[in-house]
């Protein structure tokens, strides 16, 4: 039995992907800037993707999106080193790389000022990240303003703001000036090994002293608190720098990623809309086609049955994208109101109302009723679009899932 007494040739709707993980990051992991000019690989992944969900092909869709993140790995992203002249900024970039002082493609450091202009570096640790080491601001007269325009700042992802020994005002103001350009930023404060020296059986004090001063110092200044490691530039295997390293993976992702895919799930949340203003319209057109039976909830099941399938997120589907994911299908089912009737019935008052014996009974009565029977197809209508809403709410959890999936730090 066919629900509606109409073909259905559903297309699925597409999630409203407004919440993803990666959507919060806002103004603060701007795109990176080889994406902003635009990729055509990219732009015609989208178009498969868009395609796939459309026919309703789930696994189709994890295969583009998998190729969307595997393109997007490919973005550089510049990343760049600033501070106070004498911080250790040099040192701190060869300590990420994991190079000696004496290699010969090191940043060039030591205790007078070596770096007099812009510099780059690459790591075979982070692929694709153009590394920037700029001269240290306070060495000249210059004001925050012309060092902000003479390193260009606008061409940067992401800061890491060096600090040692004190946390002084420069400090302050390139964080200001950061934030309000809306990126990404650090603290990194070097040269731990130095303040404990001294202090060998008091270090989690001393630490917390330092990193309270820094926080202090900010909030003065209405600086939001970024993240914030102490580390050792002589050693980057100890204190915070594995942290560090683990969230700059996690933030080179985002930079990567975050731009692009908000703006395939623009394009997803555009079709959902289109598809389900379509869809509603024609379950509207068939109610007035031909009479809905009630037959107790064996019309509701069957439509669930016929728009999981139609979506993409019935069983087999859901077991073929879970394989694809290396995960268990359970990932993607845990959360879903329309698995069976009756978890769709728990999770919808207004259906478990409307699928209850006594409503049923009740318009089996009415259809028997001269003047009461086109009350039968309007309640049918009204059923299958809550079993719509369900399913299609369903659909958007589970790409939402997907996608999230999909973003992997070691990957990026």
């Amino acid at each position: 039995m066919k629900p509606l007494g109409l073909s259905l040739s559903v297309e699925p709707l597409l999630p409203n992907m407004a919440e993803t993980p990666y959507a919060p990051l806002k103004s603060s992991f701007p795109f990176a800037t080889s994406y902003q000019t635009g990729d055509s690989t990219l732009h015609e992944l989208n178009r498969t993707v868009e395609r796939a969900l459309k026919e309703g092909k789930l696994l189709d869709v994890v295969h583009g999106i998998k190729q969307t993140v595997e393109t997007l790995s490919q973005t550089p992203v510049n990343i760049t080193v600033t501070g106070n002249s004498g911080n250790g900024m040099s040192s701190f970039i060869n300590a990420l790389r994991i190079i000696g002082h004496e290699e010969d493609d090191s940043a060039p450091s030591g205790v007078v000022r070596t770096t007099q202009t812009r510099a780059k570096y690459s790591s075979s640790h982070f692929p694709n990240v153009i590394l920037w080491d700029l001269p240290g601001l306070g060495a000249t007269a210059q004001t925050i303003d012309s060092y902000r325009e003479e390193m260009e700042f606008s061409m940067y992802d992401l800061f890491i703001i060096i600090a040692s020994e004190q946390f002084s005002s420069n400090h302050v103001n390139l964080a200001k000036v950061i934030q309000g350009m809306g990126k990404r930023f650090y603290i990194v404060w070097t040269k731990l090994d130095r303040d404990l020296r001294p202090h060998a059986h008091s270090e989690t004090p001393l630490v917390q002293t330092i990193r309270e001063n820094i926080q202090k110092e900010l909030q003065k200044e209405r600086v939001n608190e970024p993240p914030i490691f102490l580390v050792s530039s002589l050693d980057p295997l100890l204190y915070d720098f594995p942290r560090l390293r683990d969230t700059l993976h996690k933030d080179l992702s985002n930079i990567r990623c975050c731009g692009p895919l908000s703006t395939l799930s623009s394009a997803f949340e555009k079709t959902i809309d289109d598809r389900a203003a379509s869809l509603r319209k024609r379950i509207d057109e068939g109610c007035s086609e031909r009479p809905l039976s009630i037959r107790d909830n064996e019309d509701v099941r069957e439509c669930l049955r016929t728009y999981r399938l139609k979506f993409g997120v019935d069983d087999e589907s859901l077991q073929q994208v879970a394989q694809s994911m290396g995960t268990v299908v359970q990932v993607y089912k845990a959360d879903m109101k329309s698995q069976t009737l009756h978890t769709l019935r728990r999770g919808d008052w207004r259906l478990r109302l409307m699928t209850c014996g006594f409503v049923n009974g009740f318009f089996r009565i009415l259809k028997n009723l001269p003047g009461f029977r086109r009350c039968v197809p309007c309640f049918g209508r009204m059923r299958h679009k809550r079993v719509l809403l369900s399913v299609a709410q369903d659909t958007k959890t589970i790409l939402k899932k997907i996608m999230k999936d999909s973003i992997s730090p070691s990957q990026i």
